[in-house]
C-alpha cells in the first residue's frame, strides 16, 4: 500500500499551498533545422544547486514572509498583463538603475529556460564568478525565484529586500496608471538583491515573451533563445515566427545571441533581429551542439561541441535528449560570455565544465521523488513539452505500466498535452491543483475520456487522493515489477505533489 499520509493522520496538506503563486513553466524543445543568415560566431583557427526551500522554521520569519507574500499576491498576477516596461523602468530609475551594475545573460524561449538558466549558473559558479539567477515560476517557495551563488536567497533576505524597496514601489504605484504587478515587483527585488550582493553576473529568465517582459530593462551581453513552440498564443502570436518576433526583443545592440534549434520561421525572425542590431549569432547544429549522448545511471553522458572545441564525457544528472540540448546551449552561452570564439580561441577548462554539469539539478523536471513504485514529477504543460517528456520517459525508465496524474491549467492546450502522453500512460488519473487557474476536473476528465477511452480514466478531484490512487494502480504490478507514476500538466500541480510526497 502507499505510504502517503491520510487525511485523518494530519492536517490537510492543501493548506500549505496558498502561497504557490505561479505562472506556468516553459520547457522542452521543438527540434528543427534552422536557416543560415547573419553574422556567426566561430572559434578562430559550480557548486551543487540547492533544493527547493521549505518554509522558515522561525515562526516570526515565517509570519513576516507570509505578510510579504500576501502583499505581492494582492497585485496583478502573472496572467494579467499590460504589455509595457514603463512601470518597471520607472521603478529602476528611482532605485538608481541597479540592473546596470553587473553584466547579464538574458534567456527567452518557450521551453527549457529554467533548466538552461540553472546550467549557466552552475558553469559560471564553477569558474568562480558570483552569480545571481532570476527564474520563474517557482515550484514551492517564491524565494526560489531569486538565487545568489547557486542557492535561493534566505527568507530573511527576501523580506529585507522587499522592505528596502517598498517605499519606492509605492512611489511608482502613485505615478502610474496601473500599479506594479506581482512579477514586476519580484523582478525589481531580484535586480536590487543582485546589486546589493554584489554579483559578477546575472542570469535572467524572462517571464513571458521578451520585448515587453518586465525583465527587459537589462541589456544582456549574451541573449539566449531556447526552443520556441506554440504557447501563450493569445498574447505572443499564432505561429513560431510571430512568437519569435516578440521574444527577439531581448536581443540588444552588439550582443551575442545563442540560438537553440528552432522552427524555420522562428529562426528567420530571430536572425533578422540580430542583423538589425548588429548582434553576433551562434546557432545550435552549426556553431555548437550535441555530438553524442548515452543514457547513464541517474542521467546521461554527453559530448558537447562548444564554440571553442569539443567537451567529451560530460555527465549530466538530468534525463532526456532535450536536457542535453539545453546543456549545449548553456555551454555556448557561458563560452560567449567569456569571449570564446571572439577574443579568445581556447576552450573552457574541461574538468571545470564537467564538475559544473555534474552538480546541476532542476526540481520538477523528470525528478524522481519516490521509489517502489517510482514516482516522477515533470512540469510539462504544453504539447511540445509533453512530447519530449514522453520520449525521455521511454528512454530513461523501464516502466512496464505507467500511471499518469494530470492536473492542468484551463488556459492551456490540454488535449494536445494528453495526446502526447497517451502512448506512454496505461491509465490516467485526472485531478485539479489548488489554484483558481486549474481546469475543472470534470472538464479535464471529459477531454481525457475522448483521448484515452473511459476505461483508462479515473477522476480524483483532490490531488492527495489522485496520488494515492495512481500509486495504488502502479503497485498492482507487484513490488518487483515496473510500475510507475508520472505527475505532470502544470508546475503548480508538480509543486503541490512535491510537498505531499515529502520533498520540502
Amino acid at each position: 500500500m502507499s505510504d502517503l499520509p491520510h487525511e485523518n493522520d494530519q492536517p490537510d496538506p492543501l493548506d500549505a499551498f496558498e502561497e504557490l503563486i505561479a505562472e506556468e513553466t516553459d520547457r522542452d524543445p521543438d527540434l528543427a533545422v534552422i536557416e543560415a543568415g547573419s553574422r556567426t560566431l566561430r572559434t578562430q583557427g559550480g557548486p551543487p544547486q540547492a533544493d527547493v526551500p521549505a518554509r522558515p522554521e522561525d515562526p516570526e520569519v515565517d509570519r513576516a514572509l507570509r505578510e510579504v507574500e500576501a502583499e505581492l499576491a494582492g497585485r496583478w498576477g502573472e496572467t494579467k498583463l499590460e504589455p509595457s516596461v514603463s512601470r518597471i523602468a520607472a521603478l529602476m530609475d528611482v532605485l538608481g538603475t541597479p540592473q546596470r551594475s553587473y553584466p547579464s545573460i538574458h534567456i527567452t524561449g518557450t521551453n527549457g529556460k529554467t533548466s538552461t538558466a540553472r546550467m549557466i549558473e552552475a558553469l559560471l559558479g564553477a569558474f568562480e564568478l558570483r552569480t545571481g539567477r532570476y527564474t520563474s515560476p517557482h515550484v514551492q517557495s517564491v524565494t526560489e525565484r531569486i538565487s545568489l551563488d547557486g542557492a535561493p536567497i534566505s527568507a530573511e533576505r527576501f523580506i529585507e529586500t522587499y522592505q528596502d524597496i517598498k517605499p519606492y514601489i509605492e512611489m511608482v504605484d502613485g505615478m502610474q496608471e496601473y500599479r506594479l504587478s506581482f512579477f514586476e515587483v519580484l523582478t525589481a527585488m531580484a535586480y536590487a538583491a543582485f546589486a546589493d550582493a554584489p554579483v559578477d553576473v546575472a542570469v535572467v529568465e524572462v517571464g513571458m515573451g521578451g520585448s515587453w517582459d518586465a525583465t527587459n530593462v537589462i541589456d544582456g551581453d549574451v541573449a539566449v533563445v531556447t526552443p520556441i513552440a506554440l504557447d501563450h498564443t493569445d498574447r505572443l502570436g499564432a505561429t513560431p515566427g510571430e512568437i519569435a518576433v516578440e521574444k527577439g526583443g531581448i536581443i540588444k545592440q552588439d550582443a551575442t545571441v545563442i540560438l537553440a534549434q528552432q522552427p524555420v520561421d522562428a529562426a528567420q525572425a530571430l536572425l533578422k533581429k540580430a542583423v538589425e542590431v548588429d548582434a553576433t549569432v551562434a546557432r545550435e547544429g552549426l556553431e555548437f551542439g550535441v555530438v553524442a549522448r548515452q543514457v547513464a545511471v541517474g542521467g546521461q553522458l554527453v559530448t558537447l561541441r562548444g564554440l571553442g572545441g569539443e567537451y567529451p564525457e560530460v555527465y549530466l544528472p538530468l534525463h532526456g535528449a532535450h536536457q542535453a540540448h539545453n546543456a549545449a546551449v548553456a555551454l555556448a552561452a557561458v563560452e560567449a560570455f567569456f569571449g570564446v570564439g571572439s577574443v579568445r580561441a581556447e576552450a573552457l577548462d574541461i574538468d571545470t565544465v564537467r564538475k559544473a554539469f555534474a552538480a546541476v539539478s532542476s526540481p520538477g523536471r523528470l525528478e524522481v521523488v519516490r521509489r517502489s513504485p517510482t514516482v516522477v514529477l515533470d512540469a510539462a504543460h504544453n504539447p511540445a513539452g509533453a512530447e519530449v517528456t514522453a520520449e525521455a520517459v521511454r528512454e530513461a525508465f523501464d516502466f512496464t505500466r505507467l500511471i499518469g496524474v494530470v492536473g492542468a491549467s484551463a488556459d492551456k492546450n490540454v488535449r494536445g498535452l494528453l495526446e502526447a502522453f497517451e502512448p506512454i500512460f496505461a491509465e490516467v488519473v485526472v485531478t485539479q491543483n489548488s489554484t483558481h487557474r486549474a481546469m475543472d476536473t470534470d472538464e479535464l476528465a471529459a477531454i481525457a475520456v475522448e483521448v484515452f477511452g473511459e476505461e483508462r480514466v479515473q477522476v480524483e478531484p483532490r490531488l492527495p487522493e489522485a496520488l494515492e490512487a495512481a500509486i495504488t494502480l502502479a503497485e498492482e504490478e507487484g513490488e518487483f515489477a515496473g510500475g510507475g507514476v508520472l505527475v505532470t500538466g502544470s508546475v503548480i500541480t508538480v509543486g503541490e505533489a512535491r510537498l505531499l510526497l515529502g520533498k520540502g
